[in-house]
């Protein structure tokens, strides 16, 4: 759609001056008048031109990661410490 209405305006502008008449002379200001013209016509059009919202920032999420932890569980361990049987906790883990 950009590019069409870029050509047409392409067109246009290029055309306009071949179907207008052209006076010999200029006087009282015209030629400012038409560069002045010019300038704030090509401002607006390329302030309409290029006003076109930025497109979404992409974003891809990772992918989960899936890790077995080994299974773990509390036993009661019992030992000898040298004047009898003692229990204690401990951790086991396969």
């Amino acid at each position: 759609m950009g590019k069409i209405v870029s050509t047409i305006a392409a067109v246009a502008l290029a055309a306009g001056p071949l179907l207008l008449p052209v006076s010999a002379r200029a006087e009282n200001g015209q030629i400012a008048a038409g560069v002045v013209g010019g300038l704030i016509g090509g401002a607006l059009l390329g302030g309409a031109l290029a006003s076109r919202p930025a497109p979404p920032p992409v974003y891809y999420a990772p992918e989960p990661v899936y890790v077995e932890e080994p299974v773990c569980r509390v036993v009661r361990e019992r030992y000898w410490d040298g004047y009898g049987w003692v229990y204690r906790r401990v951790h086991v883990c396969n």
